[in-house]
């Protein structure tokens, strides 16, 4: 199953980010090279939102990920939650749809 979880962003979160980026990019590589975040980034213009995409048996992956994050430990995420995303084209689809 494929989950996203949605963070929004501080306004401040531009400024703030060097000071953490560092540790959210070792737990968001560690998370990828166990085969639990595919991809995940900002959304551009403005930069309120970010997405990273996850697979999993359950929304816990992408629910400790968030609770881990020192982003969101430190104020950089207003608020964050998971969605289920039932994916059906593409290689990767979890319920491929012809």
């Amino acid at each position: 199953m494929h989950y996203l979880l949605i963070y929004d962003l501080s306004t401040d979160y531009l400024e703030r980010r060097p000071a953490f980026r560092a540790q959210h990019l070792a737990l968001a590589w560690q998370a990828a090279d166990r085969g639990e975040l595919v991809l995940g980034g900002a959304l551009n213009d403005p930069v309120d939102t970010a997405i990273l995409f996850f697979k999993g048996d359950s929304p816990e992956v992408a629910e400790r990920f968030a609770a881990n994050d020192p982003y969101v430990k430190n104020g950089l995420v207003k608020s964050w939650r998971v969605r289920a995303w039932t994916t059906v084209v593409g290689e990767m689809a979890s319920t491929p749809v012809r």
